[in-house]
C-alpha cells in the first residue's frame, strides 16, 4: 500500500511545524544517506536544512549538515533543546531514545502510524513493546487514511 499524497502532506506538515528533528543512530544511517540524495520537494529540503541531534556513543563524524551528537546526558541535553525557543522536536523510529524518553517524561505526543502489513519473524528489537518501564497514553486524535493506514495521536 506504501505511502500516499495525504500521508505525505501529513508528515510534511509536521515537519513544518518542528525546529529539530531528533533521532538514534540507526535513524540516522538510514535518513541521512536517504534525505542527503533527495532535493526539491518541502520535506527533502525541510529536513536536510534543519537542525538535527543524533543519541550515539559511536557516531563521530556526522556528514548530514547541522548534525549535532550527543553520546550522554541526553534527557539533560533534550530538556534544554525544548527550552529553547523555537524547541519543537520531532523524532522518527521508536528505540531505544524513545524508551528513555518517554521514562524521563520527556514525550508530549507520540505518533503511531499503524500500516495493514504484517511481516516475518522478529527479535526482541524489532517490537514496541519491550522489558521495562511501561507508560499510559491517552489517545488524543486518530485517523485512517484512505490507503488504510491509521494515524494514532497519544498522549502520556
Amino acid at each position: 500500500r506504501g505511502t500516499s499524497d495525504e500521508g505525505d502532506t501529513i508528515q510534511t506538515e509536521l515537519l513544518q511545524r518542528c525546529d529539530i528533528v531528533l533521532m538514534g543512530r540507526r535513524t540516522y544511517d538510514v535518513f541521512a544517506p536517504a534525505w542527503t540524495s533527495r532535493s526539491g520537494d518541502p520535506y527533502s529540503d525541510r529536513i536536510n536544512t534543519m537542525r538535527k541531534v543524533v543519541v550515539s556513543t559511536t557516531l563521530t563524524d556526522p556528514t548530514w549538515a547541522n548534525t549535532e551528537v550527543v553520546a550522554g546526558g541526553v534527557p539533560d541535553r533534550v530538556r534544554a533543546l525544548k527550552d529553547e525557543d523555537g524547541g519543537h522536536i520531532v523524532q522518527y523510529g521508536f528505540g531505544d531514545v524513545s524508551r528513555l524518553l518517554l521514562d524521563e517524561g520527556l514525550v508530549d505526543q507520540l505518533h503511531l502510524w499503524i500500516h495493514p502489513l504484517l511481516l516475518g519473524p522478529a527479535d526482541a528489537h524489532d517490537l514496541l513493546s519491550r522489558p521495562g518501564t511501561g507508560a499510559t497514553l491517552d489517545l488524543v486524535e486518530s485517523r485512517v487514511l484512505s490507503n488504510g493506514i491509521i494515524l494514532a495521536t497519544y498522549a502520556p
